[in-house]
Order: structure tokens, then sequence, then C-alpha cells
């Protein structure tokens, strides 16, 4: 066998999860995908995978061999179709990871609209508010918002978040509506720690950023939190809007300082630079990237 097929019948063991089943899936033997699991090894000169009675599990060399390989053989797949002249068809596992907020509301519909039209693709969505490596963890796709991305990854930037001041009515009603921007510094404002110069909000003036210092007496980490006491009449606060536009639109919190918004705050969708998008990928990035436009975020 060739080294090209014993990386190919490698590949097929572990996304199979065993011999027999590689071997079905690449018409091939259950001793010839077994001989081409032993030259693999005897060639690399390290084991790649754990035989045990009930499964099989990849080695850390293992683990990193099969995502690079794996990524190599689907760019020569779609290369060898490609270069027929024939339409490469979505088809693989795509892992993708994106904030567990935002996945919820929009990562999941797009999604759920992508398994529709792509009958032969599978989707592993890990929602998760920390930063994910995706190299070290193998994913194809992240979604980011408004971070910088990382400079030795791809990214596309696929829609713009606008963001808001808000409050409830009972607050207003109490302490009168700010009409500009240094109006806040009288006003109760709710800092979300976790955001970067937290007490130091951003507006747009003449097309210009201004930054004014704002306090409060409440100051919250999550943005659930901080969104839901601004909800309670505690203070003004800001946001992306599609995190408080179900309390825009319930009445519970109004808009102001329109005109003077912050900028607004981008959203990457960001990929692995070691190969071209495959098929898969390319394909989730645009109906991902006419999703979000839809939906006047």
């Amino acid at each position: 066998m060739s080294r090209f097929a014993d990386l190919q019948a490698f590949v097929a063991v572990l996304d199979k999860g065993s011999l027999t089943a590689a071997a079905d899936a690449l018409g091939r033997s259950l001793q010839s995908i077994s001989r081409s699991l032993a030259a693999l090894e005897a060639e690399i000169g390290v084991a790649l995978i754990r035989r045990t009675t009930r499964r099989l599990s990849a080695t850390e060399a293992g683990l990193s061999l099969h995502r690079r390989v794996k990524a190599a053989l689907a760019e020569i797949e779609e290369a060898t179709a490609e270069a027929r002249n024939q339409r490469v068809e979505p088809r693989g596992l795509l892992r993708i990871t994106g904030s567990t907020a935002f996945s919820a509301l929009y990562l999941v519909p797009a999604i759920a609209a992508f398994l529709r039209s792509h009958p032969k693709v599978e989707v592993e969505l890990e929602s998760s508010d920390r930063y994910v490596d995706l190299v070290e963890e193998g994913f194809d796709i992240a979604v980011r918002i408004g971070e910088t991305p990382d400079s030795t990854l791809k990214a596309r930037r696929v829609a713009t978040l606008r963001r808001v001041i808000f409050g409830a009515p009972d607050y207003f009603a109490r302490n009168g509506r700010p009409r500009r921007i240094e109006d806040l510094a009288r006003h109760s404002c709710i800092i979300r720690t976790a955001a970067r110069e937290a007490d130091v909000w951003p507006f747009t003036v003449e097309g210009k950023v201004r930054r004014i210092k704002v306090a409060g007496r409440l100051r919250a980490s999550a943005a659930a939190s901080v969104n839901a006491a601004a909800a309670l009449g505690f203070g003004i606060a800001n946001a992306p809007l599609w995190q408080v536009r179900e309390l825009v639109d319930a009445g519970k919190v109004e808009l102001v300082l329109t005109r003077f918004e912050p900028p607004p705050v981008p959203v990457y969708v960001v990929t692995t630079p070691s190969r071209l998008p495959s098929a898969t990928v390319r394909a989730f990035i645009e109906l991902l990237a006419e999703s979000l436009r839809a939906r006047h975020l």
C-alpha cells in the first residue's frame, strides 16, 4: 500500500471508531486496514492508536497527526474534484465554537439551516465564553465578537453589532433622561467589570470617538446581570443591542443618546491558516454572513 492509502486508513479508523467501520467506509478489507496502520506506525516510529478489547483511541501523537492529515486529505479530495470541474458538496464534521449567548440566538439558527441544506454535514458546536485555541483543540471555525483577530489566523468580518445606551422608564422618570454624553456624570451607570475599560464608555460625536468616564453603585461581571439590573431601574447601562432587544421590544428599557451611539462591535469568523477553507467551511461562512445580515444586528 502507498503512504497515502495508509494515511487514509488511519484517519478513517479514528473517524469511524473501529477498523471494521473504516474498512467498510473505504471499501477495503479489515486486514488491509490493519496492515496500513502497522506500516504507518513503523514508518513514523511511534504508536498512533491505543488498542484495547473494547475500543480504539488516539495517542497524543495520533491526535496531532490526525488533525493535520485529515485537513490535508480533505484538501486533496476537494482539489481533485475541482480539477475535474465538479462541484464539491459540503460534507463531513464541522466543529464550531462561539460565545454562549450569541450561539443560542444566532449561530444555532444558521447551523440548523445549514444542516437542512447539506445532509452530508455534521456539526459540533461548543458554546463557551472562554478563549478557544482553534489549532490546539481542533476546531474549524470560531465566531468572535469584538476581539481583534489573532494575526496567525484567518479572519473575515461577517457582521457588526450596534451598541446602545439604555435604562428603565422608571429610572428616567425619577432621574431624567441624559441628552448629552456629559449628562452621564450625574447618572448612576451600571458597570460591566469584564469589559475592557469598564468605566470608560466610547461614544461617536461628529464622526469621532469620544470616551466618557462613568460611575455607579453597581458593578457586575456578566452582561446578563448588568442588563437585568438596568431593566429593574437601577441605572443606565451599555450593551450590544442584540443582548437587550427583547427588553426594548417589551418596553422594559428605553434607548437614550442614540445620536451618539458607541462604535459598533465587529463579528469575525476565524479559521486556521494551515489550509485553504474546505467547501464545508466556505459554505457555512457564506450562510452565516447572510443570516446575520438578515437579522439586522
